[in-house]
């Protein structure tokens, strides 16, 4: 519990540091153009998808009627923004994730590495490849789960556990291997996942309903139009500040976890070690030539 909390207040002091806020607008430059690109050529195309499909239905033309009788109907006019938005945005999560791990958490690890552990030693159990190949397979399980779990959505205590919990699992695998990748061996990487893999795992969780935060503005943008350049970007920014802070929290954690994982092999005993017989008390020792059986003589 005290490194969970150690590592916490370090995380959020780091995140104040002119070093981090500048590093995390370099995401957010990708995402917005990524973003403005996709609405572009998309947005419309999207609403107007959605806008066919809600019209087809039986079931939302009786609640649009039912809306209008109640003096509600504007609703209707921002259904279909909010559906692509919120459509989107779990893909928006994903993409500031990765785009954060690659170009955000070397860096940040390096920080929390160059200040706290300078003497901690770099065994780098894992390649740029590798941990690339780790993010991509986590993130696909992770949308797996996701699209399985939908359908226990509808359950409403349900709704407020599962999403936080598959995005707290993907943050925790992807954010704690990149924080051991430069250091830690293979082996003490799965020993430290083994030991910590609860608290490793409350970290993501934590950060997964942080990552929730920004979607309140991401979704606003649909409801003031004219603020919606302004909101979206900011929301965009608050998600990479966030994955930013998951992986200094991670990082101090990680760290420590893998320094007190050395000094405790370093406290135990070397195997003994058997002693080659020696003259003792001035005695005669019998040595074994190479001369055959019965040859051998004491001096």
């Amino acid at each position: 519990m005290n490194l969970f909390l150690d590592s916490f207040w370090r995380a959020v002091t780091y995140c104040l540091r002119p070093r981090v806020i500048a590093l995390s607008f370099l995401p957010l430059l990708l995402m917005v153009a990524l973003m403005l690109g996709l609405g572009y050529f998309f947005w419309e195309s999207a609403l107007d998808w959605v806008r066919v499909t809600l019209e087809s239905s039986l079931l939302v033309n009786n609640v649009w009627a039912w809306l209008q009788s109640v003096g509600a109907g504007s609703l209707k006019m921002v259904l279909a923004p909010l559906i692509v938005i919120f459509a989107v945005t779990p893909v928006i999560v994903v993409l500031s994730m990765l785009v954060v791990a690659v170009l955000m958490t070397p860096s940040l690890t390096l920080l929390v590495a160059e200040r706290r552990f300078p003497q901690l030693e770099r065994k780098r159990g894992g390649s740029v490849m590798f941990s690339l190949l780790w993010s991509l397979g986590s993130t696909l399980l992770a949308l797996i789960a996701l699209i399985i779990s939908i359908p226990l959505w509808l359950v409403p205590p349900l709704i407020l556990v599962l999403p936080p919990l598959i995005w707290g699992w993907l943050t925790y695998r992807v954010m704690a291997f990149d924080a051991l990748a430069e250091h830690a061996s293979p082996e003490e990487r799965r020993e430290i996942f083994r030991r910590h893999r609860g608290w490793l795992l409350g970290i993501g969780v934590l950060c997964g309903f942080l990552g929730a935060a920004p979607s309140l503005i991401w979704a606003s943008g649909a409801l003031l139009a004219a603020a919606f350049v302004i909101l979206v970007p900011l929301a965009i920014w608050i998600y990479t500040l966030v994955f930013a802070f998951s992986s200094l929290w991670f990082s101090h954690y990680c760290l420590a976890a893998l320094r007190s994982l050395r000094a405790e092999a370093a406290l135990v005993p070397a195997a003994a070690v058997p002693e080659v017989p020696t003259a003792i008390d001035g005695q005669a020792v019998i040595l074994q030539d190479d001369t055959p059986s019965g040859s051998t003589t004491s001096r």
